[in-house]
């Protein structure tokens, strides 16, 4: 069995003021997503960290299409990890009341993020010599199903020997209290 290799593109942003708890809220929502998925997922967040995100998943489409060797399109991208680490913080401090000091904390992260290609976005055939991907849009659609016939429509059946379609018409249903009647008949 050969192994189809998966290369990951990835990007990173570091020293990004905002705590590394805010971030992941903002990550988490994005995870596992596609990349325009994840665009409108960030455009429309309250949150301010999502504009840092969002720029790391910009410079990460930027990398995957310009990356040599690969011929990417940036939509058919999937985020495959993406992960917020602590970064330095820097103390001060707040002077209070009777000459006392109340620390503040300026908290760093480090945002990071790792594209994919899209696993249904290519569909894997084993022609004679091995493993090649072609793109969905290539690969063989598979028939459509025949809808179901409910008993409002009119239903057309036709028969391998006659020549013209027989006309069937839908069967008239019975009012609820009808049913019941019968039901409760039946189970005396």
């Amino acid at each position: 069995m050969a192994a189809v290799e998966t290369q990951i593109v990835r990007a990173q942003a570091k020293y990004v003021h905002s705590s590394a708890r805010k971030a992941r809220l903002v990550t988490d929502l994005i995870r596992g997503r596609s990349v325009p998925e994840a665009r409108t997922v960030l455009a429309f967040s309250q949150r301010a960290v999502a504009k840092d995100v969002e720029k790391v998943l910009r410079s990460a489409v930027a990398n995957a299409e310009s990356r040599p060797g690969l011929h990417w399109n940036g939509d058919d991208l999937v985020i495959a990890t993406v992960y917020v680490d602590e970064g330095p913080t820097l103390k001060r401090f707040r002077p209070r009341a009777r000459g006392r000091a109340s620390a503040i904390h300026k908290r760093m992260c480090h945002i990071t993020v790792e594209l994919a290609p899209n696993p249904r976005a290519l569909v894997f055939d084993k022609p004679a010599g091995g493993v090649s991907a072609k793109p969905a849009a290539e690969a063989k659609t598979p028939r459509a199903r025949k809808p179901k016939a409910t008993t409002e429509e009119t239903v057309v059946e036709t028969t391998a020997t006659a020549e013209e379609p027989t006309v069937v018409a839908p069967s008239e249903e019975k009012p609820k209290a009808a049913r019941r009647k019968k039901k409760t008949e039946g189970s005396e």
